[in-house]
């Protein structure tokens, strides 16, 4: 088994460990808008803040070949699914796709 896996098979576990979860850097002000946005619908979002794990650059660096783009973070997943970037979330929050997932992954409830 190739190590190369090990850091995308940790990403998938902990992405499917919650309803919504969001991989994120504590510095960055993009992941404070994404977590406020969700904050804000009731919804309380997983948070690995990547810079605060010893293991966080693997991550960041299997996020980045997931999203194939250079930037990492913020990225969410919702019921295990990857949704994207702040611009993917806020395109389904703006069209209402956002609510609908939310709810069939059992973050929300109303």
């Amino acid at each position: 088994m190739g190590m190369g896996s090990e850091p995308m098979e940790r990403l998938v576990k902990l992405a499917s460990e919650s309803a919504v979860v969001i991989f994120s850097v504590s510095s960055c002000c993009m992941c404070h808008a994404v977590k406020r946005l969700f904050c804000g619908m009731g919804v309380n979002p997983a948070v690995y803040e990547l810079d605060q794990d010893p293991r966080g650059k693997e991550l960041e660096r299997a996020l980045m070949r997931l999203l194939g783009n250079s930037q990492a973070v913020p990225v969410v997943f919702i019921g295990g699914k990857l949704i994207g970037s702040m611009d993917r979330v806020m395109a389904s929050h703006i069209n209402g796709t956002l609510v609908p997932l939310l709810k069939e992954a059992g973050a929300l409830w109303l």
